[in-house]
């Protein structure tokens, strides 16, 4: 048997903690990092086989590389160490918690490529990052079960994507593919998947109502504008 790749998680927090409880039912080994010292990283009693690291040492040891933090520290992710690395990008700009980030204004941008833009040595896919972390928690199902639900993935390689699509469907939901990397727009705030719970054939359906959406209409309206006039609103 093929052994499962090693996947690291940057990022302790609660979303964390359920990708790498997810991952290790799913029998992939899993080293995790904070933003200090691992030894205060408090690791749940059904995470024993979890390995709390340095940020570092997930960017060596790690074959595939969750980013579960904050959007407003992309700039922290150590992005030499991450070169060669499938990266995950599951964070989102949420102006309503986050505040303005002046990188992630550009309405014709993806945060991800935001993202990819730091790590540009790195193989970045968008995943893992419309679903809230308690329906992640609750809603992992074996493979084929009715009522599974789905997650959305865009990324341009589409090697990579696949990958990115057995470690979704390994960690209980089924992948649906959204595009190219800049297509993971359509997975952000203020479009129809952000928050929702639903199976693959209903998130296709919200995948393909992003022209109508917020984010969508902001970025019809800056197709639209002249360069002046978009930065005006930006």
């Amino acid at each position: 048997m093929i052994p499962k790749p090693v996947v690291g998680i940057l990022g302790a927090g609660r979303f964390g903690m359920v990708v790498a409880r997810l991952a290790t039912n799913a029998g992939y080994p899993v080293l995790i990092a904070g933003s200090g010292d691992p030894r205060r990283i408090a690791l749940p009693h059904d995470l024993t086989d979890v390995v709390a690291a340095t940020a570092a040492e997930v960017a060596e040891r790690a074959d595939v590389v969750v980013l579960a933090l904050p959007i407003g520290k992309y700039r922290t992710i150590p992005a030499g160490p991450l070169e060669g690395k499938l990266v995950i990008d599951a964070m989102n700009y949420w102006w309503q918690t986050d505040g303005i980030l002046p990188d992630f204004t550009d309405p014709l941008t993806s945060s991800s490529e935001v993202v990819r833009d730091h790590l540009p040595g790195s193989r970045v896919v968008k995943a893992l990052n419309h679903m809230g972390y308690t329906d992640l928690q609750d809603e992992a199902r074996p493979s084929g079960q009715a009522d599974r639900k789905a997650i959305g993935i865009a990324g341009d390689d589409p090697a990579d994507v696949d990958v990115v699509a057995d470690f979704v469907d390994g960690l209980g939901f089924d992948p649906v593919v959204v595009g190219r990397l800049s297509d993971g727009v359509r997975l952000e705030p203020g479009t129809d998947p952000f928050g929702a719970d639903v199976e693959a054939e209903e998130l296709r359906l919200m995948i393909d109502s992003f022209p109508t959406s917020q984010r969508g209409r902001r970025r019809v309206a800056a197709q639209r504008a002249t360069p002046s006039e978009r930065a005006d609103s930006e």
